[in-house]
Formats: structure tokens, sequence, C-alpha cells
């Protein structure tokens, strides 16, 4: 239900420092300094090699005492606990978040719940994850499990866009998939409350249009600059897009349609292995359906989309033969009460999201056959 509390405050929320540039963890004992000097670390194995090992050369260089905690695999409330136990056994005075989507969050939720402040420092663009005031967590096997939110948003989030730009450009194209949802979102939620419990301000607005347009600008530039490795201004500008502006965006601005038919698909087992924002993309042609675009407006997107790998049509997600009792479920469950689809300002019922699953799918399909697109 939209503002069910007639709130008439707008509110805005941001992370109290953003620093973003090429070889920036080199220089992260400067920013984080303020926060204490025994952080625990929490970082997988695989991110440990690529970052961590710099990481703590760089601080330990600055008389930092680094204790390091690596990460399952899931942002679950098990493993929250299990790292929690951790940072209290090592009397830990901030936590550091290295790694993607899932360690952020796991991260996020062990230092709100050992009153700690947190670091976060994304190695890929791959979410808009790193800059907000909450976490999505999963259960042990995979599907959604709720959202978690915070008092505070990360006090630092640095990016170093040539860790970013080492990364697999799927990453890059994941946090555009995540990231392209944000104005489609928003644009729809202005008489609902946000994640702060406000309406949206002017600014979170602004940034909601300026990501979209950076996006459609850069993005199939900075997806090429990324397969070659190299920084450049487009990379740059969208890694900003993906985490701050797509950060601030959706915390301040909304959520709807996009990350709810999102959420519902994770209870199908063959999508485990898509990345976050593959998701979400094929979600967005879900909303646009919703909300009736013409079909140019539906074109446009899905041309971004496919432009950057992104899946627009069931076969692209693994699911080409994917039963209505399944897509039924997704349905359900992206209805499910408190999800975000219903901050939309429009009619919603189970049976309206079920049919726009299959017309989202319909049209890309038939974008695909309409422009004879071929994958590079």
């Amino acid at each position: 239900m939209v503002n069910p509390n007639k709130v008439t405050e707008r509110l805005f929320q941001s992370p109290s420092k953003y620093i973003q540039g090429p070889y920036a963890i080199h220089n992260a004992a400067k920013y984080l300094s303020k926060l204490g000097n025994s952080p625990l670390l929490i970082c997988d194995e695989i991110v440990w090699n690529i970052a961590g090992q710099s990481l703590v050369t760089a601080l330990e260089s600055a008389q930092f005492k680094v204790h390091r905690a690596v990460f399952g695999g899931e942002a679950s409330q098990e493993e929250i606990g299990r790292l929690s136990v951790l940072g209290k056994d090592k009397h830990s005075d901030f936590v550091i978040a290295l790694g993607g989507g899932k360690t952020i969050d796991t991260a996020k939720s062990v230092a709100d719940g050992l009153a700690l402040q947190v670091a976060v420092i994304p190695t890929t663009a791959s979410t808009d994850a790193p800059c907000s005031a909450l976490s999505v967590l999963y259960r042990p096997s995979g599907e959604f499990h709720c959202y978690t939110f915070f008092d505070k948003n990360p006090t630092i989030v640095l990016v170093d866009t040539t860790v970013v730009s080492r990364a697999p450009p799927r990453f890059l194209a994941a946090g555009m998939g995540d990231a392209i949802a944000t104005n489609v979102e928003a644009r729809r939620c202005t008489n609902s409350t946000n994640f702060g419990g406000g309406l949206q301000t002017e600014v979170s607005s602004a940034i909601c249009q300026k990501c979209e347009e950076i996006l459609f600008k850069y993005g199939k530039q900075a997806y090429e600059a990324n397969k070659a490795h190299a920084v450049t201004p487009a990379l740059e500008a969208v890694v900003e897009a993906n985490t701050l502006l797509s950060g601030l965006g959706f915390e301040s601005g909304g959520l709807a349609a996009a990350h709810a038919i999102h959420n519902g698909m994770t209870a199908i087992e063959e999508l485990h292995t898509l990345l976050h924002g593959e998701k979400v993309a094929f979600g967005t042609i879900c909303q646009l359906v919703l909300d009736g675009v013409p079909t140019s407006e539906l074109d446009r997107y899905i041309e971004f989309m496919l432009s950057v790998d992104l899946p627009v049509n069931f076969e692209q997600l693994g699911i080409p033969n994917v039963k209505d009792e399944k897509l039924r479920e997704v349905a359900e469950l992206a209805c499910a009460e408190g999800e975000t689809i219903w901050n939309l300002d429009r009619v919603i019922n189970v049976d309206f999201v079920f049919g726009a699953i299959k017309a989202a799918d319909a049209a890309g399909r038939d974008y695909i056959r309409r422009t004879g697109w071929k994958k590079d």
C-alpha cells in the first residue's frame, strides 16, 4: 500500500565519504585511520588473492592490526553469526567489507550487530549494495530471505577502479542491470516512502535520472574497456553510476516491481547461478511492461541490455522451458506482504505480475526477431 501512514517529510541518506579512483586501495590507510586500527577484514579466498593481500600490506605499513575472516559465500543469518563471533573474539574496532554484494551485505550486518563502523571496499561494480544502510539476506540454500535495515550507512566506501577493471566484465554488466532499474523504479515511487521512511527529495530523483543517463551514454563503452582491463573515463563514470548513484538512488528513491520480481525469481533453482543484476535486468523489463510504456521505450531498454549481454528473455536466463506454475510462484512471492512492488501507485495483483513476466519474455524475443540481433 502506498504511504499508508501519510508521511509528508522528505528524506535523503548517504555514506559519510565516498572515494573512487585507480589504485585507491594503496591509500586506504589515510581514509580508514579515523575508524580505528584493529579491523575485522571480511573477504573470500578469491578476493583475498585479488586485492586482500595488497590492502593488508597497505594497512599494516600504517600500523593497523588486521584480523582476516574468510567469507563463506552466502549472506545468511548463520554466516553473520559466525563472523560476529570472530569479530568479538578479536576485539575488532571496525569492520572492512572487501568483495562483492553478498560479502558487503554480510559485513554490514556483522558491523551493526557489534555496534561498529563499517568501511566498504567493493572489488566489482556488480551491485549498488556498497552505499546503502540495508542488507539483502538469503537462506543458506540461496532463496531470498529478507531485507535488514540499519540506523546509518557505511562510514566509508572506497572503490579502486584498477581492481574493478580487472574483474570479469560480466560483473560490471550485472551492476548495470541493477542500476538500470534505479530510475525505472524510483519514478513510480514518488508517493511511497523510501528505505529511510521519507518521501523522495529532488536530489534523489535527479541522481536516479543521472544514473540512467550515464548508463545509456557510456555503458557499452565501459563494458568494452572492462574487457580490455582498461581504466577509462567511461569506466569511471559507469562504476560511479553502478555504485554511488544507483546506491543513493534506490535507497532514497525507492524500489518497486523490478526488485520484487528478482526476489521472486530466487525460488527458481536454475537461476541461483545468475548474478543479482542479471535477474534485476529482466525484472526491469517486467516493470516496464506493468507500467505500460510504449514499444519504442521498451525497445530502448532491451537494446541497452543486449549491448552488455544482459538477459532479456527466458532462454537467455537459462530457463527456456520454465512452467507457468513456477512463474506463478515467482509472481506470488513478488506480491508478498511487505514487498517493494506495493510501492507502485497502481493496482497490483498476482495475475497482473504473472502476465507481465510472460509478456517481458515475449517482448525480449520479439525485439530479437524484429531487429535480427545477434550476439557479438
